[in-house]
């Protein structure tokens, strides 16, 4: 009897560890996307300054290997945006990151300007934060793989909104199971994260970055996934009816020294 039940802990012992094994090489990482609204030069400027000299080199110190700087192209004058992404390896560290952000001395230093900055002359009108949680699909962020000059680049960020929690949730397994993501994929969108909103101002969500380019690279592969044969059999199926009721499309630039 003992050694039966010594070979059946074994057993579970050698499953758990494989399990554990199998999510440690696929672990889904989180993202935390702040969104800088200003309106002015003079807070664009601050804002950049910022965050090349002081927080980005502060976030690589503190475990972020890669961070992203995007902002808009200026059309809407009214609320203009820098958007900042970052990778961590989980929601704890999510929570944690300003903490020791802010505890690190060279950061405190070139972080003066920007951290004592006058009630009435904020580098910024508003500070939005979003947590992302990957999708199993693109369990990791990736570099675009483009060789081409970085400045005409079009980072298109999409947002996914559904009418509930189940709807959303389908249009997740359609990008993961329904192997959406593949299609992407293999028509070179070039894509930097796919995420579920964890917590944010609309919910429940979906967002992703795509890359191109240019903007012509933009209308031809957006073009040709509209007449791809998957992509036709897969958005036809019934069991992915109706998943989107909103979406929402920025268009953006990436900072010269952003790592995407």
């Amino acid at each position: 009897m003992k050694t039966l039940f010594k070979t059946a802990a074994f057993a579970v012992c050698i499953l758990f560890t494989g399990f554990l094994s199998a999510y440690s090489k696929n672990p889904q990482s989180y993202y935390i996307l702040k969104v800088y609204h200003y309106k002015t030069p003079q807070q664009e400027a601050a804002l950049h300054q910022y965050l090349e000299k002081a927080y980005l080199p502060a976030l690589h110190r503190n475990g972020v290997k890669q961070a992203g700087v995007f902002g808009t192209f200026g059309q809407d004058t009214t609320d203009r945006r820098i958007y900042v992404f970052i990778p961590v390896a989980s929601l704890d560290k999510a929570g944690s990151l300003d903490e020791k952000v802010s505890a690190d001395k060279a950061y405190t230093t070139a972080a003066g300007s920007y951290v004592n900055a006058a009630y009435n002359a904020s580098p910024y009108n508003r500070l939005e934060v979003i947590i992302l949680k990957a999708f199993s699909g693109m369990p990791s962020p990736a570099v675009p793989a483009l060789t081409g000059n970085k400045a005409d680049r079009v980072y298109e960020l999409r947002s996914y909104e559904s009418a509930t929690e189940k709807y959303h949730e389908n249009k997740v397994a359609m990008f993961n199971a329904g192997d959406e993501i593949a299609i992407f994929k293999r028509l070179g969108f070039n894509a930097v994260f796919y995420s579920q909103v964890v917590a944010g101002s609309r919910m429940p969500n979906l967002m992703y970055m795509t890359v191109h380019a240019d903007a012509a690279a933009r209308e031809a592969n957006w073009k040709a996934f509209g007449n791809d044969a998957a992509w036709k059999t897969l958005s036809a199926k019934e069991e992915y009816k109706n998943n989107v009721s909103k979406i929402d499309i920025t268009f953006l630039k990436s900072a010269e020294y952003s790592d995407f």
